[in-house]
Formats: C-alpha cells, structure tokens, sequence
C-alpha cells in the first residue's frame, strides 16, 4: 500500500471516526511523523523484542535492574554478582528482593531468635530459647496460614501453646 501524501510504502495506518463514518489514512514514517499527535514513529521491531520488552516491564526485572542503594551506590545486579551488600541501608533498599532470599536461608526464619551477646551487658539476663520443634511449629504454622489452611492452623496453634507451657514448668 502506497502512501496517501507521497506515494513511498505506507507503513502506518491510522483509523479515525468522525461523525460515524470511518476515516482510513495510509502514511509512510516520514509523513506520519510530521502529523501532529502522532508523534515520533518507531521502526518495526521483531516480535521476539516485543515479547521481551513486555515480560521485563511485567516482571519486576526492570525494577531489579535500576535498583540502586543512594548511600553507597551498590545495585541489586552487583549484589547478585557478588554476594554482598555495601552498607547497612541495603536492607531497606533491597527488603523486596532480599526477603526470599533470606526465608529460603533460614528455613522461613527471619528474625534472629539466638542468644543475647555477653558485651552487651546481658550476663544476668535469662535468655529464653524455644526448642527446635517449637520454631518448626511455627515455621508450618506460617505456611498453613499462607495456604489458608486454617482448621490445620488452629491445631498448630494450640500445639505451640502446649509445648511453650512444657517449656515453662
């Protein structure tokens, strides 16, 4: 198809409605880009281009890929790579993407529930430890409630009650 001004190939075609009846322009780049509205005209781009551009800006990699911490520069692709973080405000940058990460590490755990660090000045203080099976309690507890298992979750539930009244005695 030829071009409605200059008759080079029409590449863009336009479809425009006015008062019900239906408008039909045929332009090749260079005149479409001249009309105002239309703006610049890209080339065609493969299909296989489109596709991923469409599956990058729907899958957060996009996001994973400008990531930057504004304190010591690092980005979550140089994490990735390296293995480790360089400073301390990565954690709140990076909480999304390093959430999994971390749960997948610690079997589910993530707050740290060890022991209390004598040079703190906490030699007298009890420090109060659950037992594996109390943490693996809570840990199926955690996944019955994601599933929406919740008669399984109440059983968990008064399960970790139990043993923590044993703990206590």
């Amino acid at each position: 198809m030829k071009c409605d001004n200059c008759n080079n190939l029409a590449t863009v075609h336009l479809t425009e409605i006015k008062g019900g009846k239906k408008l039909e322009k045929h332009l090749c780049e260079q005149c479409a880009s001249q009309l105002e509205g239309i703006g610049s005209v890209k080339g065609h781009q493969p299909i296989n281009e489109l596709l991923t551009n469409f599956v990058m800006a729907h899958s957060g990699i996009a996001r994973e890929q400008t990531l930057q911490c504004e304190n010591c520069g690092i980005t979550w692709a140089e994490f990735r790579q390296g293995g480790l973080l360089g400073c301390e405000h990565d954690y709140k940058v990076f909480e999304r993407e390093l959430s999994p990460l971390i749960q997948r590490a610690h079997e589910g755990a993530t707050h740290h529930v060890g022991k209390v660090p004598t040079r703190r000045g906490a030699v007298g203080v009890p420090v109060k430890r659950r037992g594996p099976d109390i943490e693996r309690l809570r840990g199926e507890l955690a996944r019955a409630v994601e599933a929406e298992d919740y008669e399984r979750a109440a059983k968990l539930r008064d399960q970790i009650r139990q043993a923590e009244a044993n703990e206590t005695k």
